[in-house]
């Protein structure tokens, strides 16, 4: 049984039917049957409804997985859903890139031939993505925003932005502003991150699926056979942070704090995290950390769900020690998983953590050090720790719930596009 105390679901699911994809009744171990109901309810009345979402890559990062999730529940329930992604070449990734950046509060030189580029390779990717006649198009993130004014409408374009955008590059935003303002509502991952806007804006909060072979139960054998493969010690506690390679995301920090933490405590840091396709600074953050691995500093760049999985059930703490973070997906996955938690006091990680309660928050590289020690001595508030994390996200930031808020979504606009037409 889960640690929880929730009901394990059916081991033999999947080799009854390996192609069957998660059903929204396969959550009723964790969530009440009315929410359920509800849930199909309001799918029932949306029945007409043909869905399109569109990103920038189908892997890497936290949005890909929503979507991979998402879309198939979306359809599960009855509403019709495709993913869309735009393709582009690295030069349009590095203005992308530096467009995400600048969101969360960076530095950009945004030239005219830079827009110029960045429109024309969006209105290339118009030309061969038919959208017209789809009655609702969910675009996620700045690199296929422009996209809107390249279509005839069938129906509400919505804009999600994932990132954090407290605090924004204001040039940068003017720019962008232009196009957002053609959507008909946009989404944001925080309250916080509402901006002043003529286009009405909603918080809809990421979740994750807890049956995805990132987040599935393991056996302790399955763990050990994930970490053996990769040759990560297991003689010593783990501490470990799951990200991509983004300066944001503070691997830097992370080793620095690792290593004062090491003057006090034998234990061995994992850093894993991957290369989204739509990042072209990945790799050089990932090359830029090399020279730093030793017997006790393993740092990985695998695409690997399952090692994901292992390392988060299996650490003694797992840090996302992010400068800025829209949301921080992985801080919820280890959540789930039990583990204690050391987040940085940024973004969506201190809308899941409540500091001392069911994780911890930290503003520093002193202070991540002083909580790895604290919890890695401490085995028993890791467990209580542990314990509060996991329930926070049954009863918040599981799939289904983040489904009801698309469909609430979805429903507002059914009077003023007369969808149900």
């Amino acid at each position: 049984m889960p640690p929880n105390g929730d009901t394990a679901p059916d081991p033999d699911l999947a080799q009854r039917d390996p192609r069957r994809t998660v059903q929204l009744d396969d959550y009723a171990p964790f969530l009440a049957p009315e929410t359920l109901d509800r849930i199909y309810e309001k799918a029932e009345a949306l029945q007409h409804l043909h869905v399109a979402h569109v990103n920038s890559t189908f892997y890497g990062g936290g949005v890909a997985e929503l979507l991979d999730d998402l879309t198939l529940l979306m359809n599960n329930v009855g509403i019709t859903t495709g993913w869309r992604v735009i393709q582009g070449a690295p030069d349009f990734f590095s203005i992308t890139k530096k467009m995400h950046n600048a969101l969360q509060g960076g530095s950009i030189n945004l030239t005219d031939l830079k827009k110029k580029h960045y429109e024309d390779i969006v209105y290339k990717n118009a030309v061969r993505t038919h959208l017209d006649h789809h009655n609702m198009v969910v675009v996620h993130d700045p690199q296929p925003l422009p996209l809107i004014q390249h279509y005839h409408r069938n129906g509400p374009w919505i804009w999600q932005c994932h990132v954090d955008l407290s605090d924004p590059h204001r040039g940068l935003w003017r720019y962008l502003r232009s196009f957002i303002e053609q959507y008909d509502g946009v989404v944001v991952s925080l309250d916080d991150y509402k901006q002043s806007l003529d286009t009405p804006q909603r918080t809809i909060t990421p979740a994750i699926d807890p049956f995805a072979i990132k987040n599935k139960e393991l056996s302790e054998a399955e763990i050990d056979e994930r970490l053996g493969h990769y040759d990560i010690p297991m003689d010593r506690p783990l501490v470990v942070q799951v990200s991509r390679f983004d300066r944001w995301k503070d691997p830097e920090g992370v080793i620095e704090a690792f290593q004062k933490a090491r003057r006090e405590i034998d234990a061995t840091l994992v850093l894993l995290g991957n290369v989204a396709t739509d990042d072209p600074e990945g790799t050089e953050v990932y090359e830029s950390l090399l020279d730093q691995e030793d017997e006790r500093i393993h740092i990985l760049s695998v695409e690997d769900t399952a090692l994901v999985n292992a390392l988060q059930r299996r650490a003694a703490v797992v840090l996302q020690k992010s400068l800025r973070e829209g949301f921080g997906l992985t801080v919820t996955e280890a959540m789930w998983k039990g583990t204690a938690v050391i987040g940085g006091n940024v973004g969506g990680i201190r809308h899941q953590i409540e500091d001392g309660t069911n994780g911890v928050l930290v503003d520093s590289v002193d202070e991540a050090a002083e909580q790895i020690v604290e919890l890695v001595k401490n085995p028993e508030r890791r467990k209580r720790l542990g314990k509060n994390a996991r329930a926070t996200v049954r009863e918040r930031f599981l799939l289904p719930h983040m489904l009801e808020d698309y469909l609430d979504l979805f429903g507002s606009f059914q009077t003023i596009y007369r969808l149900s037409d």
